[in-house]
């Protein structure tokens, strides 16, 4: 008979000829840390897929965007692929996928909410697109990636979208002739749990402070604020 869908192939709208290289995907480091047996060496994980997801990815949306808006100049098509590939819109997907619920990891992942922790759903569902791409070639991929992630192109293009906001800063001090800016980031909290503060200084002056679960979150934050502050100071000039 053949075998049912999975839950989580119901929401892909993905049917996999192989249900191992699902199941591959679907496992995270932590859990084939568990499984490795000296002297057979470490089992495998879904890190050689996540790699090729994240090309993947990348490409589809470029050729999206390209396609979508001829308008949009080189740097602003750049701004939108980097707003949408990212670990943030990544996990969010996964989350409406609820891929969470199907991850397998290892005991201490498990313990302390690995199944909702953004990097982790976000390398899992690069994971994915490369399991896709592997078995059924580019032309699949591209069509899962252009169903899940449009909406987030589409939001982008109408101001909605996570913006890129250490590019735009960098390039408003580039513009205003202030250099780079630079920042200066500390960690905290357990491993499991790690917070993250980020400050941008432009010329020797802290414009901008951030806080965040990971070093990019915070340090988009206060790049976000920093670049409020210096577009709005050149607009009174």
């Amino acid at each position: 008979m053949p075998r049912k869908p999975t839950p989580l192939e119901r929401a892909l709208g993905v049917r996999f000829r192989d249900p191992a290289l699902l199941e591959l995907a679907l496992t995270h480091t932590s859990f084939a840390m568990e499984l490795e047996r000296p002297p057979a060496g470490p089992a495998p994980s879904n890190q050689r897929l996540e790699f090729l997801g994240d090309a993947v990815l990348a490409l589809v949306v470029a050729d999206l965007a390209y396609r979508a808006f001829p308008d949009l100049p080189e740097g602003e098509l750049a701004r939108l692929r980097s707003a949408t590939v990212n670990q943030a819109v990544l996990a969010e997907v996964a989350r409406g996928l609820s891929v969470g619920q199907s991850l397998r990891l290892g005991r201490g992942e498990m313990q302390s909410g690995g199944s909702d922790k953004d990097n982790i759903l976000a390398d899992a569902m690069e994971a994915l697109l490369g399991a896709v791409y592997v078995e059924q070639g580019l032309k699949a991929a591209h069509s899962l990636v252009e169903r899940l992630f449009w909406p987030w192109v589409r939001a982008y293009v109408r101001g909605e979208g996570a913006r890129d906001f250490k590019g735009m800063l960098q390039e408003l001090t580039a513009m205003q002739g202030r250099g780079v800016p630079r920042y200066r980031v500390v960690g905290s909290g357990p491993p499991h749990r790690p917070e993250f503060t980020a400050t941008v200084v432009v010329e020797g002056e802290e414009l901008g402070f951030g806080r965040g679960r990971s070093k990019k979150e915070a340090e988009q934050q206060a790049a976000r604020e920093a670049h409020g502050r210096l577009a709005t100071t050149e607009a009174e000039v």
